[in-house]
């Protein structure tokens, strides 16, 4: 089966990323059939876009050729793919499962061999950009799984990526994409730390951050982050509730690898305090409203 094959399209998991990114689906003319837990948010999609809502993961998947799954940690996805009322029950042989979901990579293996043993194919895909990249049909996808199954399904992830890539068999997604988080933790904090010091020596910190950026400090949270971060601004973007479940993923594959991530585990820590002083929806930026405090 080829990528035109595909015409039917199941969503499960309208959240502030799945509902953008299904939406995006919609237009290009899919027939989308969406599955939310929250029943009134699949509702207001379909009032919005074209496609179907239904009961359950399973009723959603049927007939559909390819599955998309978006929702919050390992037992979510487990909860809408492998009980009685998931999609593994409604899929039919030769369809593909994609999981957007940031997990473990243990759960892709086990969902890969699932999947194989109904005759569907499955590639664990996690994303990056947060809601904006989302909206804009601009995300970093970072994909697992066997290269004929990856084939089969590009042309229907670009229409919300920016960047798509086949990293390796079932499971190299996540990896990739704990790669990711482990890199923007050390970044935000460094960040953080700057506009800290510059704050604490007088210095203009936009004016330091336009001849800085400009160098190999520059990076996207600097670009992106800087402002709302002087301004003491933390209401939106990437909730810290979610980095330290994604960093908890990176620090427990770590383990299992003998991995060493000091830097990781430290800033893991100041995001729990973070949680403490009350922040756990604020951006992950407001690592540097920690050093305020102190």
């Amino acid at each position: 089966m080829s990528d035109t094959a595909i015409q039917t399209i199941s969503f499960i998991g309208l959240g502030v990323m799945g509902y953008p990114m299904a939406g995006h689906l919609a237009k290009q003319g899919y027939t989308v059939r969406v599955y939310n837990r929250t029943a009134t948010k699949a509702e207001a999609w379909t009032k919005e876009y074209s496609g179907s809502h239904h009961a359950t993961p399973r009723q959603a998947a049927e007939g559909a050729d390819l599955i998309l799954v978006c929702v919050g940690n390992d037992d979510d996805v487990r909860q809408v793919t492998l009980r009685e009322d998931g999609a593994l029950h409604g899929m039919h042989q030769g369809a593909v499962l994609v999981d957007h979901t940031t997990a473990s990579a243990n759960l892709a293996r086990e969902l890969d061999e699932a999947c194989q043993a109904q005759g569907a194919a499955f590639i664990d895909a996690p994303v990056s950009g947060g809601q904006q990249g989302a909206e804009k049909g601009a995300l970093t996808i970072m994909c697992g799984g066997e290269e004929r199954d990856f084939k089969r399904v590009q042309r229907v992830l670009d229409i919300y990526a920016r960047a798509l890539n086949l990293l390796g068999p079932a499971g190299s997604g996540q990896m990739t994409k704990m790669v990711n988080q482990i890199c923007i933790a050390g970044l935000v904090q460094g960040l953080a730390e700057g506009l800290h010091f510059a704050e604490q020596a007088g210095l203009d910190r936009e004016q330091v951050i336009e001849v800085i950026s400009q160098g190999a400090a520059g990076s996207w949270q600097m670009e992106n982050r800087h402002k709302t971060m002087i301004d003491d601004e933390y209401d939106h973007g990437f909730a810290v509730n979610w980095m330290r479940k994604d960093l908890a993923i990176c620090l427990d594959q770590a383990r299992e690898l003998d991995a060493k991530l000091p830097v990781t585990a430290l800033v893991d820590q100041f995001y729990g305090d973070i949680q403490t002083m009350g922040g756990g929806r604020w951006d992950t930026s407001s690592l540097l409203k920690r050093l305020r405090r102190d």
